[in-house]
This record gives structure tokens, C-alpha cells and sequence, in this order.
């Protein structure tokens, strides 16, 4: 069983908490109670690239570079930055800026965060894409650092929106354990840690010396909740503020509902499913319809692949199952962002053409699979699983849905132990380079590519076209590369893209949120109208 890591700035939090029970409204107690439906797996920011982990962190440690709510680069502890060669990156930093220990901040800090990140113990996916092309870290002084890279990277800036940064006072020989304990999770961000129950919640109280605009909760509280009826309840109870990612068939009820506020914007994630390649041989195996295993595996093929993505409704699936707050594509950017195809459609649902695929790659008698996905990570996932099995059954792949708890499915993927699996995708570099690096480029422990590519995809061309459009400073030569990537991944079916999401939140009372395009929940975006 869990416990409950305390510290004593928890005080100030149970006394918030005591506040809403006598009925206080939470607004007026100055006390925030956010619930998300993700999976928080650590409090470490290095650890493992996920939107509920980084959502989480970033209320704690702020980044060289922020984003706006609209997606667009804002000054974090860099007020400025600039390319001084085409390898070289200066970033100024902001001053007076103090961790939460009330320690100064410094240039001598980005360093140390670069060296921690790039491999941390046991991590499950993190940012070493992003880290290896940084060759040195020079500090300048205690407010300029520059960062010098193999190669051109004109997407560093974006890159670094994702990187916590981190003190060398607190972090170093600090592990995992030690930031999810609160002993090392000492930031600069606009609120300080006060405990973290796995599973269950993250405490805060406000850091009021944040660089920022103070944020008007005193204190805040983050609750973890899968169960999206459960997560509704408690916001019409009066247990929560505000909730992410409401049940689509509960929207027209909300909107109708007094006291409740539902923002919402066009996202940048798409589903996907991707075929492994590869698989581990402990992964679950694909079988003849005789029970008999099949090596390599019949995904090896593109035209079954192709056959795989031809057998599914997109649409139907949007409008069903998402009730359309998703929105059906055949590419994992969506309309409006650098590299977005608009060349490559929606892939026709075709079962009878699926079929012929299937049998001129030798599998007409089809095969049977079992496809995994998390359980309590992105919404319907287990639903657009099933709707996938019933689908690929109708060509003859007998389709068994493997639906696993986050931590499991995260752990089991970074060791290829799926035959296929229900990926989701953030987009959160809002361009199209890094699902390229870090999704199908090849894996290479000295690039930090393939953090990702848990199917250990491989594709020489793609990688080279990869490398080019990462490298390349005109923006129109880039996007005409990335392009040329889109269709690469397309014509091979890589991965099979389903849909895009719109990112949805509900507000009670007089609060109101901005809804940001990179699906992150952030306190200090939740205001009083």
C-alpha cells in the first residue's frame, strides 16, 4: 500500500481542505482542486515523458522556454534567445530568480539539467532525443549559457518547452525516489511541493516569490481519477474545480448544467495504432488460425498493414464512439501545423480491398492478434480497441484486446513485448520532426533517437529525410522535407493514424480556463470570471 509523503508545508493545505468541507467555496478559500483522468507514474520531470507527468512538473519547475495557450514560444527563465552560428544557441537568462529553498537560480543549473536528463536511471522514455545533439553547455555567466550542437537544430528552442529545469544544489545524486519523496523536487516554479500519494494526489502551495504573475491559489490540489464518471461526480458534487477530458456523452448534460463552464479547442494528439516489427519474444505471438505461430510476423508485410488500416472506419469511430469531439485523419499532424499533409487523406474504409491485401501477402486465411493498450491513460481507449477488433475480424484478423493499467502498458512497451498496440502521440513540438526521431526513427543510444520506436521500426530513407529536415534552417526547405517524410511514413504504413482529439475542459462556479492547444492542465491558466 502507498503512504502519503508529507512535508510540513502541508499544513496550509489540510486547513484549505478543511475550509471546503465547512462549504466554503473553493475559489473564495483561494484553494484550487483540479481532477485529470491520467496516469502520474513520478514527480521525477526526467523520468518519463508523458502529458500527466509533465503537466504535474511543470507547476513545479518552470523551462528555459514556455508555451502559450495558443502553442506559441514565451519567455520562461530565458527572456531571450538566438542563434549566434548555425550550431550555436544563446539563451539569456531571467534574473533574481530563486528556487523554492530560496537559493539562486543560475546558468550553472541548465547545465547540470542537460547532463542529468539525458539518462536517468531506469527512466521509461525521456529526453535524451532533444539532449544528444547539445555536444557542450558553455556558462557564460551566471545569467548566459550557450549551447553548442552537432549539427543545426532551428527547433531547439520548441525542443526545450518539454525539459524542467532542475537544480544542481537539490538534484545532484538525487534519484527518482528522492523528487517523488519531495526531497529533491525544489523548483522555481509558480507553485512549491507539499506531498504526492501515488495513484491518488499531488498537494501544492503557491511559491509567492514566482518570476510570474502570482497565481491566485494559495493552495492547490491535484487528484488523480481514471474513471471519468467518477472524475464528473466529484466536480458537480463541489469536490472539484475543474476536470479534464469529460465523457463526450456527458457534454450536452454539462452545457445544459448551471454553475458549469466546458472550454475546449482543436488538439494536437492523435491515436494511432502501431504494428511492431520486431517484437520481443516474450510478446504475445501472432497465430495461424490453426493456434500455430507465425515468424516473422505477417505486420512485417506492408501490405498487411495496409489491409490493417483499409479495415477500419475512422469516421465511424469519431462519431460513435468519440461522438465527435475527434477528428478522423490519415497523418499524426493535424490541419494548421508545419508539415500537415494536405495531400494525404483519410484512408478509405475498404474492407473488400483490405481482404485482397491480405491475400495477395499470403494471409487470405487471416491470422490471429492480440492488440494492447492502456486501460487508463487516454480516453476510450479500450472502446476504440474493441471497435478495432470487430473491424479486423470482418477481414479475417481475429483480434484479442490486451487492456492493461498505464504503468504496465509503458513498462512492457519499452521492451517490445506487444505484437500491436493503441499509441497515443502529443504533438507537443507542434511540428512534425519529433514523432519522426523519437516514434519511428531508428533506435541509436548515441543520437537518443527512437526513444519510442518500441515496434524497432527501421527505414533508412525515412531516417535520412529525417535527419535532413531536424537539420535544416530554412523553414520552407524543412517543411517540404517533413512533407516528404509524411508521405514516406504514410506510403508504409509505419503506424495506422485514427484520429485527432479535441482537448476539453470543465469549470465550475465563476471559474473559467484557457484551453491550450498541448492539452496541458496548469493552475495558473484557471481564473475567476
Amino acid at each position: 500500500m502507498f503512504r502519503s509523503i508529507v512535508t510540513p508545508m502541508r499544513r496550509l493545505a489540510l486547513a484549505s481542505t478543511l475550509m471546503l468541507g465547512l462549504g466554503v467555496p473553493a475559489a473564495l478559500a483561494e484553494k484550487l482542486a483540479i481532477g485529470i483522468g491520467g496516469s502520474v507514474n513520478s514527480l521525477d520531470p526526467h523520468f518519463y515523458s508523458t502529458t500527466p507527468n509533465n503537466l504535474v512538473a511543470f507547476h513545479i519547475f518552470d523551462r528555459l522556454v514556455h508555451r502559450s495557450s495558443d502553442g506559441k514560444l514565451t519567455p520562461g527563465l530565458a527572456t531571450e534567445w538566438r542563434a549566434v552560428t548555425p550550431t550555436t544557441w544563446e539563451f539569456k537568462l531571467r534574473e533574481g530568480v530563486t528556487w523554492h529553498d530560496g537559493k539562486p537560480f543560475t546558468a550553472d543549473d541548465v547545465a547540470f539539467t542537460l547532463k542529468r536528463a539525458i539518462d536517468v536511471p531506469n527512466n521509461l522514455g525521456g529526453f535524451a532525443g532533444i539532449i544528444r545533439p547539445i555536444k557542450n553547455a558553455e556558462v557564460v555567466n551566471p545569467t548566459v549559457i550557450r549551447l553548442e550542437t552537432t549539427s543545426p537544430v532551428p527547433n531547439l528552442p520548441s525542443d526545450l518547452t518539454r525539459l524542467a529545469v532542475v537544480s544542481r544544489h537539490a538534484g545532484t545524486d538525487a534519484s527518482t525516489a528522492d523528487y517523488n519523496s519531495g526531497k529533491a523536487a525544489i523548483g522555481t516554479g509558480p507553485f512549491k511541493f507539499v506531498s504526492y500519494t501515488p495513484g491518488e494526489r499531488i498537494e501544492f502551495v503557491r511559491n509567492d516569490n514566482w518570476w510570474g504573475d502570482k497565481p491566485q491559489w494559495t493552495s492547490l490540489r491535484i487528484r488523480l481519477i481514471p474513471n471519468v464518471a467518477a472524475r464528473t461526480a466529484a466536480l458537480l458534487s463541489g469536490d472539484l474545480d475543474m476536470i479534464d477530458s469529460p465523457s463526450a456523452s456527458d457534454l450536452q448534460r454539462l452545457e445544459k448544467t448551471d454553475n458549469v463552464r466546458i472550454a475546449s479547442v482543436a488538439g494536437m494528439r492523435v491515436n494511432y495504432v502501431v504494428p511492431m516489427i520486431k517484437p520481443a519474444e516474450d510478446a504475445p505471438a501472432v497465430l495461424d488460425k490453426k493456434g500455430a505461430r507465425i515468424d516473422p510476423s505477417p505486420l512485417t508485410n506492408q501490405k498487411v498493414r495496409e489491409a490493417m488500416s483499409l479495415a477500419i472506419n475512422r469516421t465511424g469511430i469519431a462519431e460513435r464512439i468519440l461522438l465527435g469531439t475527434a477528428t478522423p485523419t490519415g497523418q499524426w499532424l493535424p490541419l494548421g501545423i508545419m508539415g500537415y499533409d494536405a495531400k494525404t487523406p483519410v484512408p478509405a474504409y475498404d474492407p473488400e480491398k483490405a481482404k485482397r491485401l491480405l491475400k495477395e501477402a499470403g494471409f487470405g486465411d487471416g491470422f490471429k492478434l492480440t492488440l494492447s493498450t492502456s486501460n487508463d491513460r487516454v480516453p476510450y481507449s479500450v472502446e476504440v480497441a474493441q471497435a478495432l477488433a470487430q473491424m479486423w475480424s470482418r477481414i479475417g484478423i481475429e483480434t484479442t484486446i490486451d487492456a492493461i493499467p498505464f504503468s504496465v502498458y509503458s513498462s512492457r512497451g519499452a521492451k517490445s513485448q506487444f505484437a500491436a498496440y493503441l499509441g497515443s502521440w502529443s504533438n507537443n513540438s507542434m511540428e512534425g520532426t519529433g514523432l519522426l526521431r523519437d516514434l519511428v526513427g531508428v533506435r541509436n543510444k548515441e543520437t537518443g533517437w527512437g526513444l519510442y520506436n518500441w515496434a524497432q521500426y527501421s527505414n533508412a530513407k525515412l531516417d535520412d529525410v529525417t535527419a535532413a529536415a531536424i537539420a535544416e534552417t530554412d523553414d520552407a526547405k524543412r517543411e517540404q522535407l517533413v512533407l516528404d517524410a509524411v508521405k514516406l511514413v504514410t506510403s508504409d504504413v509505419a503506424i495506422i493514424p485514427l484520429y485527432h482529439f479535441k482537448n476539453i475542459w470543465v469549470t465550475r462556479g465563476k471559474l473559467r480556463y484557457e484551453p491550450r492547444v498541448d492539452e496541458l492542465t496548469l493552475a495558473i491558466d484557471v481564473h475567476v470570471k
